[in-house]
């Protein structure tokens, strides 16, 4: 087994790309064991922008499955949100100050789409054969796809003897809420059986990573995501975690994870967001008394654990000039530290050519605004 020799900070960095200002000081060389047998120079970055942000190890090694979940997700949001909540989930289990993060090396494309298929077309198949059911000798009703993606992340710590050594791995399972069937109709699947299924998926996904090299006695940490429907402009979340500790064969101490998007403006009967959707409407309300024809204002919040953690707003307008957008973004401004001081807020302004102006405001704190190309 050959040896992966890492050069930690900004010195490898300036080496590869010349004289630039140096940010942290040179470090000895860690070494890391990389069961391909393939040596090369990679890089682990000094700065860490947050404190919940992994450090990744560079170059970048893209993963073994990658483009699968552009296929395999029904929306954009949900793509976005199913690896960044498996991220949320893995600081529970990985601690970003000591642990450095890799995209999934032992998934690959040709296990991920066999694990994918359904057990009638494949034997590895991790859904229920097409038909369930036997009328007259004929299979009848059509058994919905539960697992539709499979994201793998791979944790890193350095050892004492500066060594980088594999030391745990989530693995998030986008399930299908609702299944569409070949002639088009278009059914919702019980949480409940969702659940049961993911459950089910998830102990034997653990059975089968077991089995291979490095990965018998890590932790593994899996995370139950449901996907919404095709038409969604939000983001499904994650429902449900545990871990198998080292060693454990399945996943053990299930919890409930409570996080939820919602739309703003929303709907009147949404009555656990009542108070956050009537200063929205506030808002909305000061944006159109400042423009004379109507600009289509929409808020995403993000709920953990029943609190508003973030609120992403999206604000189009019609560009009439450069004097103009900064004559708004500063009313704006104004608007997000009145309604929403003490919760993380952004602020996207676009026209028909492109973003004009980003808000940005951590709670409590005073916002940062950037006009594009200004």
């Amino acid at each position: 087994m050959k040896k992966l020799i890492i050069l930690p900070g900004l010195a490898a960095i300036l080496f590869l790309g010349g004289c630039l200002p140096s940010f942290g000081t040179e470090k000895e060389p860690v070494i890391q064991e990389n069961e391909d047998s393939i040596e090369e120079t990679v890089i682990i970055p000094d700065i860490q922008l947050k404190d919940e942000f992994y450090r990744t190890v560079i170059p970048f090694k893209k993963s073994a499955s990658r483009g699968l979940v552009v296929n395999n997700i029904s929306t954009k949001y949900d793509i976005q949100e199913v690896e960044e909540g498996l991220l949320r989930i893995s600081t529970k289990h990985f601690d970003p100050k000591t642990h450095f993060i890799q995209e999934g090396q032992y998934i690959d494309k040709d296990t991920a789409l066999a694990w994918l298929a359904r057990s009638s077309a494949n034997p590895q198949g991790l859904n229920p054969p097409e038909k369930k059911g036997i009328t007259d000798g004929q299979p009848t009703e059509e058994a919905p796809n539960y697992l539709a993606h499979i994201v793998e992340q791979n944790y890193h710590v350095m050892t004492e003897g500066k060594k980088l050594r594999l030391a745990g791995m989530s693995i998030g399972l986008a399930l299908n809420t609702r299944n569409y069937s070949r002639d088009g109709t278009d059914t919702k699947i019980d949480d409940r059986e969702i659940e049961q299924e993911g459950m089910k998926i998830a102990e034997e996904v653990i059975r089968r990573l077991r089995s291979q090299e490095g990965l018998a006695e890590i932790p593994i940490a899996v995370g139950l995501f449901k996907q919404e429907s095709r038409n969604s402009i939000v983001p499904g979340t994650y429902f449900a975690t545990a871990v198998a500790e080292k060693g454990q064969s399945a996943p053990s101490g299930w919890k409930v994870v409570d996080e939820k998007y919602v739309l703003f403006p929303a709907s009147s009967e949404i009555n656990n967001y009542r108070e956050v959707n009537e200063t929205f409407a506030k808002f909305k309300q000061d944006i159109d008394s400042y423009f004379p024809s109507f600009v289509n204002v929409i808020g995403k919040g993000f709920y953990k654990d029943g609190n508003l953690q973030s609120l992403t707003i999206e604000v189009p307008i019609q560009f009439f000039g450069t004097s103009e957008t900064i004559g708004f973004a500063q009313y704006l401004t104004g608007l997000v530290n009145q309604y929403f001081p003490n919760v993380h807020t952004e602020v996207s302004i676009t026209s028909i050519n492109g973003a004009e102006a980003l808000i940005v405001k951590e709670a409590g704190e005073d916002p940062f605004v950037h006009i594009y190309g200004y």
